[in-house]
């Protein structure tokens, strides 16, 4: 039919391939070490889906749409965080009625005040592997996630693939050793700065400009953080209006990591959550990879959209990002001096040794002169 457009397959320009490029292509069958060019339609298997309780429902809907009665993703698993803490009376009935539904067509569903979807998600995957999930924060920090809405969390749910069409990339390069007093959150920060700096990414609305948005952000060059510390850059890669991202680690915080994800997964069983024969089966494809540990590397002359070199020597203060704008960077002597009226700590982007140091700073002094917000993501 002339009716639609038909998918055309980019020029193979014969170059190596990325990180991401590469774990699509495993995703879809391709030989090893081969990867998806830019621009090519494909439909890459979802090892691991998300869904959470905003959205959760329009999924179910849609799941009885398809008439799917048993998941084909491997994982798929189903929060309750967005409507724990303040729930209406349809949320009760939906924290009543959801799990079920999720949990007898072989998918894991979380209690609600569990916590959000993408701290227990992270503790579910594979490696190297492709998924998606119902919020635009679902970006893996080991393999790669394509967030979607509903329809398309229901589509990969139920029949365990995705359409796609591939994104380019985007390098973001970090290099040399952290200077003292810089933390993580400072080279998230750093990402758009320098992004800016390299004139790529622009604050003002009007002819905005962003090299990151419908892009994949690939880092490298911090090979050894822990797995939680690489999800503070690939979740901001949501802020970034990026596709997708990828990290490029060790191997050794990613065994690490997964050595950890077996043991909660055991204690989810015999804690009773359901559905068990499928946190069973992820168990044994975990172990089944510390028994032989590989992970993909991007080929030194990949292909990227742009590319981003960040110098950590060159970073020797905090980078803060001014409300309400995430992009507007500046380094902390920038905005010195301007008063501070709410602090809040929390979100999707913390984990539990953001609250340890907020808890070293304090001291146990509660007369400080800002109102301090607190709300951890798990419990």
């Amino acid at each position: 039919s002339t009716l639609f457009r038909l998918p055309k397959p980019p020029k193979d320009s014969g170059k190596g391939f990325t990180l991401a490029q590469k774990m699509v292509g495993r995703a879809c069958g391709l030989p090893e070490g081969q990867g998806i060019r830019p621009g090519t339609y494909c439909e890459p298997k979802m090892t691991t889906v998300g869904s959470q309780d905003t959205t959760g429902p329009m999924t179910r809907d849609e799941l009885k749409d398809l008439a799917c009665l048993g998941f084909s993703a491997d994982m798929v698993m189903q929060s309750f965080c967005h409507t724990a803490a303040y729930p209406k009376a349809v949320d009760v009935k939906m924290h009543h009625e959801l799990p079920a539904f999720i949990s007898n067509r072989g998918g894991v569903a979380l209690r609600p005040g569990d916590g959000v979807i993408h701290s227990w998600l992270n503790r579910l995957l594979l490696p190297d592997t492709v998924g998606t999930g119902g919020d635009s924060h679902t970006r893996f920090p080991i393999g790669i996630s394509f967030p979607a809405g509903s329809g398309l969390v229901a589509f990969g749910a139920a029949t365990g693939v995705m359409p796609l069409d591939m994104p380019e990339s985007v390098l973001v390069r970090f290099k040399g050793q952290m200077q003292p007093g810089v933390t993580l959150r400072d080279l998230v920060h750093a990402i758009p700065l320098y992004a800016i700096k390299a004139g790529l990414l622009t604050v003002e609305k009007k002819g905005k400009k962003n090299v990151f948005s419908g892009r994949i952000l690939e880092i490298e060059g911090l090979p050894d953080l822990k797995v939680e510390q690489a999800f503070e850059l690939s979740d901001a890669s949501a802020e970034r209006s990026a596709a997708g991202c990828t990290i490029k680690l060790n191997q050794a915080p990613v065994v690490e990591y997964l050595k950890s994800n077996v043991v909660l997964m055991k204690n989810m069983i015999a804690n009773g959550y359901l559905d068990k024969r499928t946190l069973e089966r992820r168990i044994q494809a975990v172990e089944a990879w510390l028994a032989k540990p590989n992970l993909l590397e991007a080929d030194k002359d990949a292909e990227y959209a742009a590319v981003i070199d960040i110098n950590l020597a060159d970073i020797k203060e905090p980078i803060v990002c001014c409300p309400n704008d995430p992009d507007d960077a500046k380094f902390m002597s920038e905005v010195a001096g301007t008063k501070i009226d709410e602090a809040f700590i929390g979100s999707c982007m913390t984990n539990i040794g953001h609250f340890r140091a907020a808890s070293k700073v304090l001291g146990g002094a509660r007369d400080i002169p800002v109102k301090l917000w607190v709300a951890p993501p798990t419990k």
